[in-house]
């Protein structure tokens, strides 16, 4: 495939500036303020999962007890959470991602389902069970992408079909877990598929029709990654030409994943779109040569035109399989005396970045797992050579300049899994804390040699994943992480890793789920347990909260699944099977098994 000439990228800004610009969806923008409803699927667009309900609050929340349930009838990892919208929940489930409308006047009535046909190779070729991250509303309409990468918009009222488009081709591994995001009048799409060899892109459809608006790929030439080598910059600096292919060893990019199956946020004020991009495909280093942008990196697009104000990878030439695409979470906070506007990201790789959201300068970088050990710290100093990058500690690199393949690299930490999966942190603007979801789990590496073949595995390497040795009897965590010292204010230990999404609410609380299926609640200035209920399966799903008839309600997905839970959820069996996990997690069989129910939950 032969580069495109960077005119190509200027005419497409010239077309972009001479189109007006969309007006700002106020509808969203009213929901989403209005914490009776729950309306965008990480809560606001500043993916805060904060709510301002606070009839449930610490002193009664030991009276919290179940209202009304709701079975799914698929065994597979339930992730994401409702939605809740004019009166009616919305709810998605794995694959056959099977749409319910669900009537809250009469607890939980079903008043529509819509059971998409598609592709059934999807399931053979998803990585990481068949989750999908939930639904998302825009103008009277339910949007969601299927697990075969077809683009979906229901009527709202009937579940009715308005239009439907393929976003990717699973005959070349191209799948979808993520959810959407509605941005004026456009939706935001992902695609995953990295360990297929997919190369991956965000784009951009138009709401009411699903005509595809603008597409931007996270690797190859200006025109097709649509950054303005002059104008885009990462830590204050151009990019320069063609970034997306100068850091790739000849046409590899081509099959270079950096996909887009994470979570998505926006800056109303500011027109920008934030997200970040998966690892670069395949996971052996050695078949890789060079930075391999624009993979693991956070980019910040203009929402009319997709270009790129910004962008900043985080982990080069990524070694160990930590994706990006972890939620960034938008805040307001004051630095030596100045308001500033922040973008906040714990990634895969163990360290908490704190970027100015609108020009993308690096103000922190934290390791808030003290067991990171493949690199040292991330290089702070504007005048070095190497700032904005992680200072590696060669005795855990899985390429040690080329030669690492084929040798088994051990007691890298954290493994693959990460130190935060995509499960989403909550922020308190009450008690300016984040309350981040952990994973303690190690890895030994070994990289291998591996041919690209189109809709088939493009791995790389074998993964063996154990506890961490340090934390023993605690495999995960929740950690409340105070953004001015880059240090935990407080952190709880948990039986396994916690792959469930938290909540904060004003009435001083924060709930998280657990593997084993507790749904706990816990005082968010002190981290004191205040309330628990075991649900029918282990809890990969985000917890929610919403109002109506004048009661506020809680209410999360249980079905143990994701990366994590596999070995439940797909049968497995032998230890190396899910990259791993199966090995790693094979006690949980003793506290669950599989299932899928929304439960919901109210004060008497």
């Amino acid at each position: 495939m032969s580069r495109r000439p960077s005119t190509v990228l200027a005419a497409a800004l010239v077309l972009a500036a001479a189109t007006p610009p969309a007006a700002a969806n106020g509808d969203l923008l009213r929901r989403s303020a209005d914490s009776a409803e729950w309306a965008l699927p990480t809560g606001d667009y500043a993916g805060t999962r904060w709510s301002a309900l606070d009839e449930i609050t610490t002193a009664n929340v030991k009276d919290l007890r179940p209202a009304w349930s709701f079975s799914t009838g698929v065994l597979r990892g339930h992730e994401g959470a409702p939605l809740v919208v004019d009166g009616v929940m919305y709810l998605v489930t794995p694959f056959p991602n099977v749409v319910y409308a669900l009537d809250l006047a009469h607890d939980g009535t079903v008043l529509w389902r819509y059971e998409p046909r598609q592709d059934a190779q999807a399931v053979a070729v998803m990585c990481c069970d068949t989750v999908h991250k939930g639904l998302a509303y825009a103008d009277g309409a339910i949007v969601f992408e299927q697990a075969d990468a077809t683009l979906v918009a229901l009527d709202a009222l009937t579940g009715a079909l308005r239009w439907s488009v393929r976003n990717g081709d699973v005959g070349r591994g191209e799948t979808n877990t993520a959810a959407v995001m509605p941005v004026k009048d456009m939706v935001i799409v992902g695609m995953a598929g990295g360990e297929m060899g997919a190369r991956c892109h965000l784009s951009a459809y138009e709401a009411a029709t699903g005509r595809l608006r603008w597409r931007a790929w996270s690797t190859g030439p200006d025109a097709d990654t649509l950054i303005d080598p002059a104008k885009t910059t990462e830590l204050g600096r151009p990019v320069g030409p063609d970034s997306g292919t100068a850091g790739w060893d000849g046409e590899t990019w081509t099959i270079g994943g950096g996909c887009t199956w994470g979570w998505f946020t926006y800056d109303p004020d500011l027109d920008l779109v934030y997200y970040g991009t998966g690892n670069p495909a395949n996971w052996n280093p050695v078949q890789r040569p060079g930075d391999n942008r624009w993979t693991d990196a956070l980019i910040a697009r203009d929402a009319d035109t997709g270009v790129a104000r910004w962008v900043y990878q985080m982990t080069p030439h990524d070694e160990w399989d930590y994706d990006g695409v972890n939620e960034l979470i938008l805040t307001d906070h004051e630095i030596d005396g100045t308001r500033r506007k922040l973008v906040t990201h714990f990634d895969r790789n163990g360290f908490a970045y704190t970027l100015d959201r609108a020009t993308g300068a690096l103000i922190r970088a934290d390791k808030f797992d003290p067991s990171v050990n493949w690199a040292r710290a991330v290089d702070l100093d504007p005048a070095s050579p190497g700032y904005g990058r992680p200072i590696l500690d060669p005795a855990f690199s899985t390429d040690d300049g080329g030669a690492g393949e084929d040798v088994n690299h051990e007691g890298i930490c954290p493994g693959s899994l990460g130190a935060k999966n995509q499960q989403p942190a909550a922020y308190s603007p009450r008690t300016g804390l984040f309350y981040v979801p952990l994973t303690h789990v190690c890895m030994d590496f070994e990289p291998f040699q591996v041919n690209y073949t189109a809709g088939q595995p493009y791995v790389g390497a074998t993964l063996k994943l154990y506890p961490d040795p340090a934390r023993p009897g605690a495999m995960g965590g929740l950690m409340a992480f105070d953004p001015a010292t880059g240090k935990a204010a407080f952190e709880i230990d948990e039986r396994f890793s916690v792959w469930s999404g938290a909540l904060a609410t004003a009435g001083g609380l924060v709930f998280y789920g657990t593997l084993e299926g507790w749904l706990k609640a816990i005082d968010a200035r002190t981290g004191e347990e205040l309330w628990r209920f075991k649900t029918p399966s282990g809890i990969v799903g985000n917890v929610m909260t919403y109002a109506f008839g004048g009661r506020q309600y809680v209410a999360v997905l249980s079905g143990v699944g994701g990366w994590a839970g596999i070995g439940l959820a797909a049968g497995l069996t032998d230890p190396l099977d899910g990259s791993g996990a199966v090995g790693a997690y094979e006690a949980l069989s003793k506290y669950t098994t599989t299932g899928g129910v929304l439960t919901v939950f109210s004060l008497p």
